[in-house]
Parts: structure tokens; C-alpha cells; sequence
């Protein structure tokens, strides 16, 4: 698929050169799903461009062009490259360590490449143009903005189609439409771009998800804390994340002569709380659980919707332990984080075990003693995960767990991380069982990640269509005719008493635009009072999927809906 796809990115490239001579060319690689090439043109392409693209394409794919590769010298090729104009290809050559490089040609069209590439354009047999984008050359806000245009390409057409259903899926379910539609959540150039306003709807689902997760910290032996949103930037100097870090710290604000800075992380600040008391082998383990704000520098071009935000809040904790306890609490983060991921609907995931980076603090044995530890929790909890090599934090090695959603795509959200080097850097102790000063380990961890990306994905998960105890709505209360009203009222506010979600709309509308308006906001039970409803004292209730069930009185309606929400369906 990477060579099909590579090649057929060739192609585009090919038939860009073809209609728009002018265009310069910068790299065309294949992806997990397809392919891109980036164009610099002064003229913005537009569908209709993607059209002509396309059928140029497919005329080069039938003359079945032999794509032929050729290894020329460096300076051979830069020559080429400088006399067609292409100062991105000729950029990239320079960069080269090698004296020979390959060049691809195939109906008189030449690309740096190094392959490889199918036999001939005819191999092409499916495929689609699907969007264009802006990116910066090599991903640098300085460097000049491109147009990026992707593409896809399968085996066969079937494929293709089942690709292209799926992507109107995934357009469906975007996060950023339905949080317009739904009233979830906006971002908005005034406030600062990666900044989230939530909006009532979304801050009462928001309050919903908090709520859940303190008690189940609480019961889990967990200690609430609440930290500030600055420090002392001599804090970030300790921690290492000014030297580890910078690139995604804000820059330091001066307050009474002195630096302070952002908090990017809650860690620092759990540390200071462990060491405002002496501490016990026999205090061990101390959990410490915090919904944490934090604010990183992402650049503009990776921003997206609230999966990529610049201030986001962390569900984030941090134990303390003997070495003796580490696997043991690993197992029970284990246990706790499968258990909040089943609760919101997520019981497909990858796990990854990631090891020490390039630029790392602490030694090989404390880095070799924590991987063993993550390594045994999850064989011991017969659990399949692969080695990510490398892909640790800088302070020890972890375990990530990638979620699937309902179209089966993979979300990187819980974490747990086997740190022996803050407790060194901060000089944390506590006395031991002989009497002398020992040095306890800490284990970071976050189960949603943040809750900003999480209740993104949860939105692409559900299509907005919540279950009933997440949903800002639980129940809406519609009258067919405005003698109804009373009879409507006193449902509302049994409902209501009963810590129900509800609204009652008496607006003089037909019952069925009523009915539209509550399943357009995938309210998910809709409660219909008419003459019948109140000669027989009961309800007729209307699921969001159009199902009718009932009659209830609307004691044994809400019993049913409390159970539903109490158990978290």
C-alpha cells in the first residue's frame, strides 16, 4: 500500500506540473491512509482544480508510463533540479550526505525520490483527491505556508468506496460541528486561538465527567488537590522541564522582580504538598489526584478543535511509594484506568510500552529497575502490549493506552509513568523501617489524558448522541396543544426533584417540529403530553431513535431513567 500509494503521489505531482507549470514542488510522501504532496503556487487551488487534477491523472495512469529509476550524482541532480526551477527539491539535495541520489521518471516527468515505485502508472487503480490544506515548509511557521494536497489510493475501487464512506463518517462526527450544533464548546481569535470556552451544555457534561471522577478517586484512596496556575520559574529549572521542555513553556512573566511561569505540568507542585510533612514507610503509598489546568505552546498549524488546545485541564496523579510497591501499584492504576475507560464506552485499546529517549535524566539501573516494574504489572495483568522504543518521557519509562472509538480509530489518552528522578532532583525522603532517610519512587499518571481531547473524542464517538447520564438534556417535556401545559408543569418539576436533566417546551408549535427540535439536539428520551396522556394519568415517551415506549406513570418513568443514569448504561 506504501508503494501504491507513493506512486500515485508521483502521478499527482506529474499532473499538477502538467496544468499548472508554475507550481513548485516540495514533498510528496505516502501516509497511514494515503498521501500528500506539498505545492507552493501563489494561486490558491480550489475543487474544481482538484477535478482537473484528477482527470489528468487518470489519463497518465492509462498510458501505463514504466516508472524508471535512475541514480545520478548529487551535483548531477541539483543542476537538474535548479534548471527546472525546483528550489525545494534542490533545498533537500543540499541536505543530502550522500554523493549519489535516485531520481524517478515516467512519461517524461521527473521527481526526486527514492522509491521505490510500481512498475507503471496502469498499477493505479483506485483513487481519490480529497482535500487541500495549508502547511509550512518542514513544518516551520517561519518558513513559507504551502499547499498541501491529499489524497488516497487502494487496490480496488471497493476499498476506495468503503474509505471514502467512512471519511463522510468521520465528517459527520466531526467534534468541531457538533460542538457548534449541540452549544458544547467554542474557540474564538478574541479569547486567543487553542483556549476552550465551554459553553452551558458542555460545562454541565464537563461538571458530569468531574464529578465521576473525584468520587472514584475518592473511593480508590486518592487525596483531592488543588494547585495554582504559576510558579517561580526556579521550580521548572529544578523539575528539568525548562531544560527538557522549553519549547512547549510559555515565556517566563516577571512579579516583583522575580521570573514565574505557566505551569505546563501539576508534578512540582504534588511534590511540595509530599514534602510539607516528614513521612513514614508506613504513610506509603500517599496518592495525590488533581484536576489540573495547564497551558503549553503548541504552534498554530498543529491546533485543532479540543484535540490540540494550548490550555487544557490534566486529570492528573501522582503516588508516592517504596520500591517494594510499585508493581502493586501499577496493577491497581491498571485496574483503575480500564475500569473509567469501559464507563465511557471504551473497550477496544493498544498498549505501549515506551522506553528510555535519546535525552534522558537518572541512571541506566533506575531506568532498567522501572521498565521491568511496568513490564511485570502488565504481564501479571495479562495484558499484550508492544515496545515503543524510545518514546519514554525524559524522567523514566511508560505505559500508554490507546483507546478505539466507534469507527475504530485509535486515541492516545491514559499514561503511567515510573519517575526516579523528580524525588532525586527535589530531595524527597521518608523514614524507613530502620530508622533511616530512603528515597521513594513516583508514579505519574492520567487516565482520560485531558479533558478537553477526551470529551473531543467522546463527541466523534457518540455522533453527540450521549448516553443519558452524560447527556446536558436527559428529558424534554413537549405539549401538543397549550390546554396541556399544567399537566406538562408537573412533570417537569417531578422530574427536576429528582435530579433529572430536563427542559419543558410550551411554545405554540406543531408536536411535530417539537419532535424535530429534540432529536436534532439528540435529547435522548422526549415526554409527549396530550388529552390521552391526561385522561389516563401517564406519559407516552419517545426515544431519540424514534422508538415509542410506555405508557408510564411518570413514577415508574423516572425510577427507569434513574437506574440508567445511576449505573452509567
Amino acid at each position: 500500500m506504501e508503494i501504491l500509494r507513493h506512486s500515485t503521489s508521483h502521478i499527482m505531482a506529474h499532473a499538477i506540473k502538467d496544468l499548472f507549470p508554475d507550481a513548485k514542488l516540495a514533498i510528496g510522501p505516502a501516509t497511514e491512509d494515503g498521501f500528500y504532496y506539498d505545492i507552493d503556487r501563489d494561486t490558491p487551488f480550489t475543487p474544481e482544480d482538484l477535478e482537473k487534477i484528477e482527470k489528468r491523472m487518470k489519463e497518465i495512469i492509462k498510458e501505463n508510463n514504466p516508472f524508471v529509476k535512475k541514480d545520478i550524482s548529487k551535483n548531477e541532480a541539483i543542476e537538474l533540479f535548479k534548471k527546472k526551477g525546483e528550489d525545494y527539491k534542490v533545498e533537500l539535495l543540499e541536505e543530502i550526505p550522500d554523493d549519489t541520489v535516485s531520481i524517478y521518471e515516467e512519461g517524461g516527468f521527473v521527481d526526486l525520490c527514492r522509491g521505490p515505485h510500481l512498475s507503471d502508472t496502469g498499477k493505479v487503480k483506485a483513487f481519490k483527491l480529497l482535500s487541500i490544506a495549508g502547511a509550512y515548509w518542514r513544518g516551520d511557521e517561519k518558513n513559507k505556508m504551502l499547499q498541501r494536497i491529499y489524497g488516497t489510493a487502494f487496490d480496488n475501487k471497493d476499498d476506495l468506496n468503503t474509505y471514502l464512506n467512512f471519511l463522510e463518517e468521520v465528517k459527520k462526527r466531526d467534534h468541531r460541528k457538533l460542538g457548534k450544533e449541540l452549544d458544547l464548546f467554542s474557540l474564538s481569535d478574541e479569547i486567543g486561538p487553542g483556549l476552550v470556552l465551554w459553553h452551558p451544555n458542555g460545562a454541565i457534561i464537563r461538571k458530569t465527567i468531574e464529578d465521576f471522577w473525584r468520587n472514584e478517586h475518592l473511593k480508590a484512596d486518592y487525596k483531592i488537590l488543588y494547585t495554582p496556575h504559576i510558579a517561580k520559574l526556579n521550580l521548572w529549572q529544578k523539575s528539568g522541564h525548562w531544560d527538557f521542555y522549553r519549547e512547549n513553556m510559555y515565556s517566563p512573566m516577571e512579579i516583583d522582580e522575580i521570573a514565574y511561569e505557566l505551569k505546563p505540568m501539576n508534578c512540582p507542585f504534588h511534590i511540595d504538598v509530599y514534602k510539607s510533612s516528614l513521612r513514614s514507610y508506613r504513610d506509603l503509598p500517599i496518592r495525590y489526584a488533581e484536576l489540573g489546568t495547564v497551558y503549553r505552546y503548541e504552534r498554530s498549524g498543529v491546533l485543532h478543535g479540543l484535540l490540540r488546545v494550548r490550555g487544557f485541564t490534566q486529570d492528573d496523579a501522582h503516588i508516592f511509594c517504596r520500591e517494594d510497591q510499585i508493581e502493586d501499584e501499577i496493577l491497581n492504576i491498571l485496574n483503575f484506568t480500564l475500569f473509567i475507560l469501559r464507563t465511557f464506552g471504551f473497550d477496544s485499546y493498544d498498549i505501549y510500552l515506551s522506553t528510555r529517549p535519546e535525552k534522558y535524566v537518572g541512571t541506566l539501573e533506575d531506568w532498567e529497575r522501572a521498565t521491568d516494574a511496568l513490564k511485570q504489572a502488565l504481564e501479571k495483568k495479562g495484558l499484550a502490549y508492544q515496545i515503543d522504543v524510545g518514546e519514554g518521557v525524559f524522567y523514566g519509562p511508560k505505559i500508554d493506552i490507546k483507546i478505539k472509538d466507534s469507527l475504530n480509530r485509535s486515541w492516545q489518552c491514559s499514561t503511567i509513568q515510573v519517575d526516579f528522578n523528580n524525588p532525586e532532583r527535589f530531595d524527597i525522603t521518608y523514614r524507613g523501617s530502620d530508622g533511616k532517610e530512603h528515597r521513594p519512587i513516583m508514579i505519574h499518571r492520567a487516565l482520560m489524558g485531558s479533558l478537553e481531547r477526551f470529551f473531543g473524542i467522546l463527541i466523534e464517538h457518540y455522533a453527540g448522541a450521549f448516553p443519558l447520564w452524560l447527556s446536558p438534556l436527559q428529558v424534554s417535556v413537549l405539549t401538543i396543544a397549550e390546554r396541556h401545559d399544567d399537566y406538562a408543569k408537573d412533570v417537569y418539576k417531578k422530574l427536576r426533584e429528582s435530579d433529572v436533566r430536563a427542559e419543558i417546551v410550551l411554545e405554540n408549535e406543531k408536536i411535530g417540529y417539537k419532535i424535530r427540535q429534540a432529536t436534532m439536539r439528540k435529547i435522548p428520551y422526549l415526554v409527549i403530553i396530550g388529552d390521552k396522556e391526561i385522561a389516563d394519568n401517564n406519559i407516552t415517551v419517545r426515544k431519540r431513535n424514534g422508538e415509542n415506549i410506555g405508557p408510564f406513570t411518570i413514577e415508574q418513568f423516572i425510577d427507569i431513567i434513574k437506574d440508567e443514569i445511576n449505573t452509567r448504561k
